[in-house]
């Protein structure tokens, strides 16, 4: 289950994203731009701070193998699984409260399961939430739609 939890659901999130726009209607096609934007960007910014500041992961310093089906090599902070995860929440979240609580939820369940499967500390989780919760805040306002339709 850990396993699950802290390498799949990231992808069934926006599998699920794609289900709410194309099949349910509940989520309008700005909304799954605003997700993606957000999400590329929260990743991007995690990914530079680890190769500037690279951090040891807790099987690196405790030996214990990592849970996760692939085994990360960079380093642990902050956490970009959680941050993708929380750019994602956030952003649906302002757009429908119903189906971002789900997600939020989600979000936590991925920061929870990472920790639990050696891969981060809790301190990678809460940069990987600050960060990706910032990122989809400072994007919701850019209206992507009217861009496209130029």
């Amino acid at each position: 289950m850990i396993t699950f939890l802290a390498s799949i659901l990231i992808w069934l999130m926006f599998f699920g994203l794609v289900v709410l726009w194309v099949v349910d209607g509940k989520i309008k096609k700005e909304t799954v731009i605003h997700a993606i934007f957000s999400c590329l960007v929260a990743y991007g910014i995690t990914e530079l701070i680890k190769t500037f500041f690279p951090t040891l992961r807790p099987f690196q310093f405790n030996g214990a193998l990592p849970l996760t089906l692939t085994t990360p090599l960079d380093g642990a902070f902050p956490s970009s699984h959680t941050a993708v995860g929380f750019a994602l929440a956030i952003t649906i979240f302002r757009h429908d409260r119903k189906v971002g609580v789900v997600y939020l939820i989600l979000a936590g369940l991925i920061g929870i399961a990472r920790i639990l499967a050696y891969v981060h500390y809790p301190i990678d989780i809460i940069g990987g939430a600050i960060i990706g919760t910032l990122i989809s805040g400072l994007t919701s306002s850019k209206h992507f739609v009217r861009l496209l339709n130029r």
